[in-house]
């Protein structure tokens, strides 16, 4: 895999230096460029066109999100910040990823995972059918490439998915690779009789379900074979039991 070309903004120059030392420790990341402010952060941007951005939010003058907003063309961006207020706003500009200081170099190894794992999808479908683009039945193969890690597994193994960012979690045996894609795209593409959509960042293989319980504000809590709990929100509680009561 080709170097990723990153630059580092943030206006603690302490700050920049230590998340350079964390990512000398991956092979794979080339530092080109540092910055210490919005303005610099957008100049460096347009003079060295890097693959990836470690950005603070919190900087005088202009904050990260400030920042994006007076860009042009947007690289992939992974915020750094010692405040957890503006996660979903992080996401709602396609931040890759949220990360809190003190950086905790497992959770920054994440991270980075994730960024190969959006360039691995760039150049291969990450779920990949002999079928094109038709309902997948519980019967079909998936391949899910995760950075390194591949699989090639049926439907019926999953247990769950689980929306992260722009990322889904998917849950079979005891693996949990990503896949770079929405839940609502998904969700489109399985069969309705066997997987069903929880709530905004659950969908369910029902095939797993043990046990059913009355929850708060009419929704459902639903027990999976691995003692796992997803919670059916009020609305989808509804369609539950519409779609499977006899």
């Amino acid at each position: 895999m080709k170097k990723i070309k990153t630059i580092i903004i943030d206006d603690e120059r302490l700050a920049r230096e230590e998340l350079k030392l964390l990512l000398s420790n991956h092979n794979d990341i080339e530092v080109i460029g540092t910055a210490q402010n919005g303005l610099e952060g957008i100049k460096i941007c347009q003079e060295l066109s890097p693959d990836l951005i470690f950005l603070d939010i919190s900087m005088p003058g202009m904050d990260g999100f400030e920042m994006l907003q007076k860009m042009d063309t947007i690289p992939n961006v992974i915020f750094i910040t010692a405040y957890d207020d503006f996660a979903s706003k992080a996401f709602d500009v396609k931040a890759l990823d949220y990360i809190l200081k003190p950086i905790d170099p497992a959770r920054l190894e994440e991270a980075i995972q994730k960024i190969k794992l959006k360039d691995d999808f760039e150049s291969q479908v990450n779920l990949k059918t002999d079928s094109g683009n038709r309902i997948l039945t519980i019967k079909d193969h998936i391949f899910i490439k995760d950075g390194e890690k591949t699989f090639f597994i049926t439907l019926s193994k999953v247990r769950y998915f689980e929306s992260e960012g722009n990322y889904i979690k998917v849950f079979f045996e005891n693996k949990r690779p990503l896949i770079l894609r929405s839940l609502n795209q998904l969700e489109e593409q399985l069969d309705h009789n066997f997987f069903f959509r929880a709530n905004r960042k659950f969908i369910i293989n029902i095939q797993y379900i043990s046990k059913i319980e009355n929850w708060f504000n009419g929704g459902l809590l639903v027990e999976l074979l691995e003692n796992e709990k997803i919670e059916i929100s009020r609305r989808q509680a509804t369609k539950f039991k519409d779609y499977f009561s006899i």
